[in-house]
């Protein structure tokens, strides 16, 4: 052994593309299939109760729900894919069961109109508060005296006197 540091360096080469080549066999890549459960709960989270207003379908109680629920499932061991048991709800219930609107058409006004109001809201803040500061710092002079008649300031300054 010349030199036991080159020696320790191509140890740690040879383990490192070992490990490399290890994890990248196709028992690594593959990764494990969902449960069709967790591949239920998944979906019926984005879907709404089309009967109750406002609650998920996985969290709504009701029989029609639960009724949906197992429609799902069978929906997908038959081999259907989310987006097609999707489209199978809107279908049947309309818009209404999905948890945000698609951007499109009129529903794209649901996606623009809050970042437009931020984005005037900010343009507001920015004048206003760049007014104030361009505001001049008022100094400590005294104010002006307004203009008084000539005659009124001579019996002023009469009075005054008399009290003296």
């Amino acid at each position: 052994m010349e030199n036991p540091f080159r020696f320790f360096l191509a140890c740690i080469a040879v383990t490192f593309f070992l490990l490399t080549l290890g994890a990248s066999s196709p028992a690594f890549a593959q990764e494990p299939t969902p449960n069709v459960d967790d591949q239920v709960l998944r979906i019926s989270k984005n879907l709404y109760c089309p009967v109750c207003t406002g609650v998920p379908l996985d969290v709504c109680e009701t029989q029609a729900c639960a009724q949906w629920r197992a429609l799902i499932r069978e929906k997908l061991l038959a081999g259907e894919n989310e987006e097609q048991i999707r489209q199978y709800f809107i279908a049947q219930y309309g818009e209404r069961v999905l948890g945000a609107p698609p951007p499109e058409g009129f529903n794209l006004s649901a996606y623009i109109l809050p970042v437009l109001a931020l984005l005037i809201g900010g343009v507001i803040i920015f004048w206003t508060t760049r007014t104030w500061l361009k505001r001049p710092v008022s100094t400590n002079t005294p104010a002006t005296v307004p203009h008084i008649a000539p005659e009124y300031a001579e019996r002023i300054a009469r009075e005054l006197q008399a009290r003296e």
